[in-house]
């Protein structure tokens, strides 16, 4: 069966909810996919990192569809997933290996002090959800600047963050920050450059507080990746992939080399999730998932 041409989406100012909201506007519903085939039997993955994708990459996909083709890919976890999914998770055997629903969204993050109330209520209730489902990590954001000096904003960030990481001490959850590019996709984020990410793990000196180094986000920041992974990789707690430029897939028509991404990834000893998070603009998006998890399976 062949899957039609999902036209590319723009990822400058795009949000995640964003891309879902405008998938489904444009008529690209389930019903455009129809029934997924049956996976073709593929070799086993080498095992050395452990694999993901963003839901909501995938917005054409049910998550009961998206659980199949990620198991007949030979992986099984799913990042960005709510409670709400979650019994359908467990009922096929997928991992939510980075969960979301504590936040107010990217805007609003722990930065803002005037957010730390309905931040910290939110997340206190969260981590006791993510650990009751014997899940570990939960997705935060720094929020914008606003106008703020960046050291300010980590004196604001460390202070709401320390109001809730006793609890994901004591349940188990590791809290993880996702450092985001404010140049193209995220204007006036926060958390932009892994060495304000860095610092504040310094500071808060936590194993269950770390960051999620977005390999797309800071190669359009800063790049020198693998150098960042090789000194940094103590703070980073998740991988996201996407190419550059124009967040989509990952092979060789963009400028990151991912098989020696990974590659270092793999020799810090990293036991966490590697997680797809391109936009698929192939006419096959789910063979292009199945290219990204060959090249990252180092």
């Amino acid at each position: 069966m062949s899957i039609p041409l999902i036209e590319p989406v723009p990822a400058q100012g795009l949000t995640r909810r964003e891309a879902l909201r405008m998938a489904v506007a444009g008529g690209l519903g389930l019903g455009a996919w129809g029934v997924l085939p049956a996976p073709a039997a593929a070799a086993p993955l080498k095992g050395n990192l452990k694999h993901s994708v963003a839901r909501w990459t995938f917005p054409q996909l049910s998550v009961a569809q998206l659980c199949q083709t990620v198991q007949g890919i030979g992986f099984a976890a799913i990042d960005l997933v709510g409670p709400e999914d979650w019994p359908t998770l467990k009922a096929s055997g997928v991992y939510s290996a980075m969960c979301n629903g504590a936040e107010l969204g990217l805007t609003k993050g722990f930065a803002g002090r005037e957010f730390h109330d309905a931040l910290v209520e939110r997340y206190l209730r969260h981590i006791d959800l993510v650990a009751d489902a014997g899940y570990r990590n939960l997705i935060c954001f720094s929020g914008n600047r606003n106008g703020m000096d960046p050291l300010e904003g980590m004196a604001h960030a460390e202070a709401g963050l320390k109001r809730i990481l006793g609890h994901a001490e004591k349940r188990g959850v590791v809290l993880v920050m996702e450092l985001l590019n404010s140049r193209v996709d995220h204007p006036d984020y926060l958390c932009d450059h892994s060495a304000w990410g860095v610092e504040l793990c310094q500071r808060l000196g936590s194993d269950h507080f770390g960051l999620l180094y977005d390999i797309y986000h800071m190669q359009i920041m800063e790049g020198d990746i693998i150098a960042t992974i090789g000194r940094h990789h103590a703070c980073f707690k998740h991988y996201h992939t996407a190419g550059v430029p124009g967040r989509h897939e990952i092979g060789d028509q963009q400028e990151l080399h991912y098989p020696a991404i990974c590659r270092a990834i793999r020799d810090t000893g990293f036991d966490g999730y590697l997680a797809q998070e391109f936009m698929p603009a192939a006419p096959d998006p789910v063979g292009s998932l199945r290219e990204a998890i060959r090249l990252c399976d180092v």
